[in-house]
């Protein structure tokens, strides 16, 4: 029989799936990389390549091999991509994750309605519940990194060796480098150091990082490395182990920025939960209430995660995701030790504020076409919403003093928006993607028996040659009006043609089809 805390989590995984369901169900995929993934996916699939990876014939060594795996598993299981299946391996982790964190809290007896505040949190958190609804790896590695340090935690705590935890801790780490690279081996190694060091418990390191770790960890990447040699030979391993890591640790040459940038992300990352969490956490560290090995734990990872990535040249937002779930439940662990105030609650007068007013800044916003298109009743009915769900966390916050209950109905409140939104998706999904505009370009080209399509001013164009079933060529202004994209079909934004006179006078005599803000144009 399920216990009350199995029942509670089998609700929220089914809650959170039916608010994310229309998402997952009518958003097109987004070109920056997405779609990306996909194209490489039929290459390799194409090629007959397994360790090695290119991207319109250009080496492809960013990633490991395990997401793409992922990928072209969907695309020989169905003949197509979904967004449903692909989408599984961020939402399923992401859930896993707080199944993990609540029951790792759930150690130190952390009481229930605690634990619910935590996990509504963590999973309406913005770029957590972003990378939910992203086809991307780091949810995956993000999944197997927390695993691998629940277990590292388990064998801390038990007084004899457990076999199965010594062979699951490298596993998972090698799993977590394995989806996305080095931060996999690097979040668990630096933080579970820094924890022994700290707690005088440095002589047992051999203990969680022996032989029997490294050992399987090495062989592992053996037998990767070996297969990646045998089908891209020295120059794409160079490039996989070197390049791409190094250097972009280095001196990055992509993504590269300054060493205060997660200070900035931090607060729209966690949003709109970032200044709570940084408020309790800095009071309880002022207090000094760090009392448990739990609560030094995630504080431990989730500080040198945050120092850590600071030191590598290549930053972006989710490069930070390994810390968010201990961010979170850390938080949320030291809010029991608080009392209900009017400091405590300021830190949660912002988003209740922002929930308020939803409504009439959208309404403002459309009017004055900053969301141009965007004008659905379903997109009006889910900023509605947020202001009902405003308005109710205001009374629980200040009627009801609850902290918890705040907490519930504003994440409660965003997943319901998030829910009545989705199902408004397929009226912008022609300016979100390429599907719409690709479906249309290639009827047209069948209906003039044309082979051949150009783009125009359209950024990361390439990668449509998954909806067109062939290569995309990138054309110029110049090219164009000197003829030499004739017989053919090009597609191009609104904005490109609206402001070119030369292009306008070019183009007035060919058919032109109108799909979202993108035109296609007949070349004959």
């Amino acid at each position: 029989m399920l216990s009350r805390s199995d029942m509670r989590n089998s609700l929220i995984w089914i809650g959170f799936i039916i608010a994310v369901l229309p998402v997952i169900i009518f958003r097109d995929f987004t070109p920056d990389n997405e779609l990306r993934y996909l194209s490489i996916a039929n290459e390799a699939l194409s090629d007959g390549h397994l360790f090695t990876f290119y991207n319109q014939g250009i080496p492809y060594a960013d990633k490991p091999p395990l997401y793409i795996w992922i990928v072209m598993l969907g695309k020989l299981m169905f003949g197509q991509h979904y967004m449903w299946f692909i989408a599984l391996f961020s939402v399923v982790p992401a859930l896993v994750i707080v199944t993990v964190m609540d029951r790792w809290v759930a150690m130190q007896n952390l009481p229930d309605d605690f634990r619910l505040s935590a996990k509504l949190m963590l999973l309406t958190s913005g770029l957590f519940v972003g990378l939910a609804l992203t086809l991307r790896m780091d949810m995956l590695m993000c999944m197997f990194i927390t695993l691998s340090l629940y277990v590292f935690f388990k064998m801390l705590k038990s007084t004899r060796e457990n076999k199965l935890y010594t062979w699951l801790f490298p596993i998972y780490i090698f799993l977590a480098v394995f989806s996305k690279g080095p931060i996999g081996i690097l979040v668990p190694l630096l933080s579970t150091t820094v924890f022994l060091l700290i707690t005088g418990r440095i002589h047992t390191w051999a203990r969680y990082w022996g032989w029997k770790t490294w050992g399987i960890l090495l062989a592992l990447c053996v037998v990767w490395f070996a297969c990646v040699y045998a089908e891209g030979g020295t120059e794409y391993l160079n490039n996989l182990l070197f390049n791409q890591t190094v250097n972009r640790a280095v001196d990055s040459f992509h993504h590269k920025a300054p060493f205060y940038y997660y200070f900035i992300s931090f607060w729209y990352s966690l949003a709109p939960w970032s200044l709570f969490i940084a408020g309790i956490i800095f009071a309880a560290g002022f207090r000094k209430v760090y009392y448990t090995d739990l609560e030094q734990f995630f504080f431990v990872v989730a500080a040198t995660t945050f120092v850590m990535l600071s030191c590598i040249s290549s930053k972006i937002a989710v490069y930070l995701a390994p810390a968010f779930p201990f961010f979170v439940f850390l938080a949320v662990m030291m809010l029991k030790r608080f009392k209900w105030s009017i400091l405590l609650s300021l830190t949660l007068v912002l988003p209740v504020l922002v929930y308020v007013v939803a409504i009439g800044v959208f309404i403002a916003l459309v009017a004055t076409g900053t969301l141009e298109g965007y004008g659905h009743w379903l997109f009006y009915a889910a900023a509605s919403v947020l202001t009902i769900s405003g308005l109710l966390a205001m009374w629980q916050l200040y009627w009801n003093k609850s902290i918890t209950g705040t907490i519930n109905t504003l994440s409660i409140g965003l997943l319901f928006a998030v829910f009545v939104g989705g199902w408004g998706l397929p009226s912008i999904n022609s300016d979100l993607g390429f599907q719409a505009v690709c479906q249309e370009a290639r009827q047209l080209a069948e209906k003039e028996d044309i082979t051949t399509y150009y783009t125009y001013g359209i950024r990361r164009s390439d990668s449509m040659d998954v909806f067109l079933d062939t290569d995309v060529q990138v054309v110029d202004e110049t090219e164009i009006l000197e003829g030499k994209c004739q017989g053919a079909v090009l597609m191009t934004l609104n904005r490109r043609i609206r402001n070119n006179e030369a292009l306008q006078d070019y183009f007035k005599d060919k058919p032109i089809y109108n799909v979202g803000n993108y035109i296609i144009i007949i070349l004959d």
